[in-house]
């Protein structure tokens, strides 16, 4: 495979982000894959959820030896993020005699995810901020609602995931800084991000797989990259500021959502 190398840098280049930031894994891959390798959507979409499950079991196995993800909120997300992938992954199965249509609704998800996740990345502060707002006026009626409003969130990712790969990190951390603006560090919101986005991404890819969508010589390839990446990148204390690097990503997600809805 002529383009192994690149493969790798990309792979290098995803696994430091999602090991820094927590954002970056599915929102730069797959536009990679569709853009500059040309792979249809459907197996763009299918490898790299493979992908981003190896290289999220790396930099959770690392996060949580240094105990930090919150593993309460964890499971309060796969209340809802579990149904939601699979009942994704049970609309692809009976829409496979079709792969025009699904490569067709998979670039259409896709550019609209890539959007609304550039947006929520640079209005994260803000939103941040209404969180607290919330919390400090009705803090005895949100803390009883928050199973539940952390479930919707769940829901809402596994179907994003598994339909485009995208949003477990971007739209996950805004999702969590809302609903637990006082519980969560920022150490402790990238760990817990990625440890739920494990299972789902793993759930997701399997059946992807199962379905065709997944080309395993390009993930070698990305992996090759990808897990020495996450493994620096996680233990790397001195970074570029939050900002920055959140209005950097924000920004090329903006670009590839155009770029995908009208080339």
């Amino acid at each position: 495979m002529t383009d192994t190398p690149l493969y790798v840098a990309v792979g290098l280049l995803v696994g430091a982000l999602v090991g820094l930031t927590g954002v970056g894994g599915g929102s730069m891959t797959t536009p990679i894959l569709v853009l500059l390798f040309g792979q249809s959507p459907a197996v763009a979409v299918g490898t790299d959820l493979l992908f981003s499950a190896t290289t999220k079991l790396v930099a959770t196995a690392s996060f949580g030896f240094s105990r930090r993800v919150d593993w309460p909120i964890v499971g309060r997300l796969l209340l809802g993020s579990i149904p939601g992938a699979a009942a994704v992954v049970l609309s692809l199965w009976l829409t496979r005699r079709t792969p025009s249509a699904a490569d067709a609704i998979t670039t259409r998800s896709l550019a609209i995810i890539l959007a609304v996740a550039a947006v929520a990345l640079l209005l994260q502060t803000p939103l941040q901020h209404m969180g607290l707002k919330v919390t400090a006026r009705g803090l005895e009626h949100v803390e009883r609602n928050k199973l539940v409003l952390t479930a919707v969130a769940g829901l809402v990712l596994g179907v994003a995931v598994t339909l485009t790969s995208v949003g477990a990190g971007a739209l996950g951390v805004v999702m969590l800084l809302v609903l637990y603006p006082l519980r969560l560090t920022a150490d402790r919101l990238v760990a817990t991000d990625i440890a739920h986005a494990l299972p789902i991404t793993l759930m997701a890819g399997l059946g992807h797989a199962l379905l065709g969508h997944v080309n395993f010589n390009v993930l070698a390839a990305l992996l090759l990259g990808s897990i020495p990446g996450v493994l620096i990148a996680s233990r790397i204390t001195l970074r570029l500021p939050e900002r920055i690097t959140r209005t950097l990503i924000a920004l090329m997600l903006g670009v590839v959502s155009e770029r995908m809805l009208v080339g």
